[in-house]
């Protein structure tokens, strides 16, 4: 069995005492390889740093994280750009839009995910996508650029069956659907039920959204066993049967595209 970590920031000081061991534990359950999206033009060099210790186990994503953005964004994007130009990425994130704590920088967050979505199209790389309290105004933005054949993953999904058969409908995207799954107060156990399995991916968003038994620590890769263990049992179906077709998906994103 063999599993994908679609979303990990392994790159962040929070793992840099303990980095090996981290992978170690990811490989020893069955993790084989984990794409890490950047965050800003100040993580470039750790994110850099940390998928040269692994290389054939850690992808590096360039791109500009939403919560990054705010009036200089145009001079963060001309790093992250010079970087996507001349060094391998295997996609580009953490983009897209977040209007949670605000919406003091919206015009800005859009204007830079339009800029980072045409050098998707022009690099021919997929994009992983940051949704939050701003599904509305993402889809809008990615059907905008439906004639540019763009692919990507819809990160830590947690909408309603409507709003995935809408990403749906723009062919080329899977959902990520990380550690909220496990949780007892969240509704996407009930939506993953109505949702195929053939456009879903595994993710950890490590550190963050840690699953269940270990919600409330630290999370890493290796948690991704849990994440893949309740979509099983979700679907019933039999766990090695879950992380081929979600391995399958995501090979066929960033290696196939």
């Amino acid at each position: 069995m063999k599993l994908i970590d679609t979303h990990a920031h392994l790159f962040l000081d929070v793992f840099e005492k303990d980095f090996d061991q981290v992978i170690a534990r990811a490989k020893e359950n069955n993790v084989y390889k984990i794409f890490m999206p950047n965050i800003d033009h100040l993580s470039v060099e750790k994110l850099l740093n940390a998928s040269q210790k692994y290389p054939d186990m850690l992808f590096p994503l360039m791109g500009l994280h939403p919560g990054s953005v705010d009036d200089n964004f145009m001079s963060y994007l001309q790093i992250i750009e010079y970087h996507l130009r001349n060094k391998k990425f295997w996609g580009i994130g953490e983009i897209g839009l977040d209007f949670y704590h605000s919406d003091k920088y919206k015009q800005q967050q859009i204007k830079a995910f339009e800029y980072q979505l045409e050098l998707a199209s022009e690099l021919n790389l997929p994009v992983v996508i940051h949704t939050r309290n701003s599904f509305d105004t993402v889809l809008a933005v990615v059907k905008n650029f439906s004639s540019k054949n763009l692919s990507g993953i819809f990160h830590c999904f947690t909408g309603s069956v409507q709003q995935a058969e809408q990403i749906f409908e723009l062919n080329n995207f899977y959902l990520g659907i990380g550690g909220i799954l496990t949780f007892k107060n969240s509704n996407l156990s009930e939506t993953v039920q109505h949702l195929p399995l053939s456009r879903l991916v595994l993710e950890t968003d490590s550190p963050f959204l840690t699953p269940v038994p270990y919600r409330g620590k630290r999370n890493e890769s290796s948690y991704i066993i849990f994440i893949a263990r309740k979509l099983a049992q979700i679907k019933n179906l039999p766990l090695e049967q879950v992380a081929q077709i979600t391995t399958e998906n995501a090979t066929n994103l960033f290696f196939n595209s």
